[in-house]
């Protein structure tokens, strides 16, 4: 497996070690957390159960138990059940996560993931993602073959299974083995569909899904060839979509590979990046300048498009005004610009990625 992180790249003499935006890059997105689709009954006795659970240790452990036991019951009303009332507790009490791994929850929890019943998959898909917040029992969620099962749901799930699937894969590919098997179960493509057709909610917890994934080269090439260019741009494009941040962020990933970046040229890339460096904020800038960075470095015509854009005048204005490090890639990319003829001697990039 070919994970890629950090950015070593070289102009002029001077080196770049890190094209990264800031500390954090993964700032620019919401965590996928806990569920966020539900709260508990506010009149039913299962409420009042669940709220005495929460609140005692002893009462959690015996309800928990009995809890995983009607998993397996014969009854469709008491497997729904108590797939719930196991989701609100994972969901409300961190320390019940543990307890419900070693109660045996995972694997029936699983199971209902490939259930028919759409209310019994969403919640075993909302239990596992929940579970899976607990660093210590993600390699047992994976283990017990909940990839899969995770990715048919992110193909046939309601809404909220979709978005809950794609944070739980999320949350499973931050171990860095699931990350290949994760691309290889199909959930690129699926990922890619949710971000272009999701909501609000479903976009952002697929790109960020794919931000990790696509830290992976054999990921980063079924991403672009699912089409992921096309949605990502057009969300760049739109300053309104809460989405540009999040969309420069993913796309930074994907660049470090020729077929990303032919591709982001194909959808009109190119102009939109040059329009985030004019107007956009300064962590848009600045991620931008990174991108395009690695767009020229090998490509005269590229250089050559990107000047064509009218680029030169904002980056000269974002040397000026910028953040020092944004000051210095700003700098180096006015002068790869400035010389779009020059071949690329003057550049060498040492372990470009992202």
């Amino acid at each position: 497996m070919e994970t890629e992180n950090a950015v070593n790249y070289t102009y002029m003499g001077r080196s770049f070690k890190d094209l990264s935006i800031n500390d954090d890059d993964s700032s620019a997105f919401s965590d996928c957390n806990s569920d966020r689709s539900g709260e508990f009954p506010t009149t039913s006795s299962q409420s009042r159960r669940l709220l005495l659970a929460c609140a005692n240790s002893e009462n959690s452990d015996e309800l928990i138990r009995q809890l995983v036991s009607d998993l397996e019951s014969c009854s469709i009303d008491e497997q729904k059940q108590a797939a719930l009332e196991l989701r609100l507790l994972a969901k409300n009490k961190p320390e019940n996560r543990i307890k419900m791994a070693k109660a045996g929850a995972i694997k029936p929890l699983v199971s209902l993931i490939s259930s028919s019943d759409s209310y019994l998959q969403e919640n075993g898909v909302t239990a596992i993602l929940n579970l899976s917040l607990c660093d210590e029992n993600k390699e047992l969620i994976a283990s017990s073959g909940a990839i899969k099962p995770l990715v048919r749901a992110l193909r046939t799930g309601t809404s909220t299974a979709k978005e809950n699937a794609a944070c739980a894969l999320l949350r499973l590919s931050q171990i860095e083995e699931n990350k290949v098997a994760i691309g290889r179960s199909g959930a690129i493509s699926l990922l890619v569909t949710l971000l272009e057709n999701g909501g609000f909610r479903g976009k952002k917890d697929a790109s960020t899904a794919l931000y990790s994934l696509c830290t992976v080269r054999e990921n980063k090439i079924k991403a672009v060839e699912a089409g992921i260019m096309k949605p990502l741009v057009e969300l760049m494009a739109d300053f309104g979509s809460n989405m540009v941040d999040k969309s420069a962020f993913v796309l930074s990933v994907l660049v470090s590979v020729a077929e990303a970046r032919t591709a982001l040229v194909e959808e009109g890339g190119i102009p939109v990046l040059v329009e985030i460096i004019e107007v956009g904020s300064q962590r848009q800038k600045e991620i931008a300048v990174a991108i395009l960075l690695q767009v020229c470095e090998d490509s005269v015509v590229y250089r050559a498009l990107v000047a064509r854009e009218g680029a030169i005048p904002p980056l000269v204005a974002l040397s000026q005004s910028g953040t020092s490090r944004c000051k210095q890639k700003a700098e180096t990319l006015i002068e790869l610009l400035r010389q779009p003829r020059s071949g690329n001697a003057a550049a060498r990039p040492s372990n470009v990625s992202v």
